[in-house]
């Protein structure tokens, strides 16, 4: 679904050649507008408390802070802005990193361009977004961990299961309230404690966790 307006984007990559042609291709879609590109950590957090961005491509490795760090402080402010990491890592230990820090997505710099623009069409709409091979790689991760069978193993709730369905179907918070009927802030107490449970510390995980149940 089209946003009624274009979505703003902040851009926070020390590579000046993909950052422009990250411009270029959201400048070409017209789903989003760049409104502000930082080259390191400290500046692009500063531009996002000023701008307050629907969206932050962030990048991974940086100096004189990585995009870990840099999503830890953003994430700490509770700013509504989605935090999608956009990295040429495909390391488990970094995917894992940034998903228990509060990313919203990973996505690496090899995907097509149309591939890429797709995502961020999710993210957009509030999903979260993960490069299919990486979806493999967390899948893979969770089952070699500690983790409970499935639901009745760790105790969940009816409500506790429903959220955690729409949360495997990639819906935020906001939609998940709309169509339990319940509002907003009573959802995030559920996901909190549903995470407890089965022992996640992200969303992405439990995503992947609730699918992978089901195969």
């Amino acid at each position: 679904m089209k946003p009624d307006h274009p979505q703003t984007l902040l851009v926070i990559d020390d590579h000046p050649l993909f950052r422009k042609a990250v411009l270029q291709l959201v400048d070409m879609a017209g789903d989003f507008t760049v409104v502000g590109e930082a080259s390191n950590g400290p500046d692009g957090m500063e531009l996002a408390q000023k701008l307050q961005p629907d969206m932050i491509l962030l990048d991974m490795n940086m100096k004189p802070m990585n995009g870990i760090e840099v999503l830890k402080v953003i994430k700490s402010w509770g700013m509504d802005s989605r935090v999608v990491m956009l990295t040429v890592s495909d390391e488990a230990s970094d995917l894992v990193a940034a998903l228990r820090a509060g990313a919203d997505g990973y996505l690496l710099k090899e995907m097509e361009p149309e591939d890429l623009l797709a995502k961020l069409k999710e993210a957009a709409a509030g999903q979260v977004t993960l490069s299919e091979r990486l979806t493999r790689l967390l899948a893979h991760s969770l089952r070699e961990e500690n983790r409970p069978r499935d639901p009745d193993q760790a105790g969940l709730t009816e409500q506790e299961s429903r959220i955690l369905e729409h949360i495997a179907q990639c819906k935020s918070n906001k939609l998940i309230a709309r169509e339990l009927g319940i509002a907003e802030g009573t959802v995030k107490v559920h996901v909190k404690h549903l995470l407890r449970k089965l022992n996640l510390r992200s969303r992405v995980e439990a995503a992947v966790w609730a699918v992978d149940k089901k195969k």
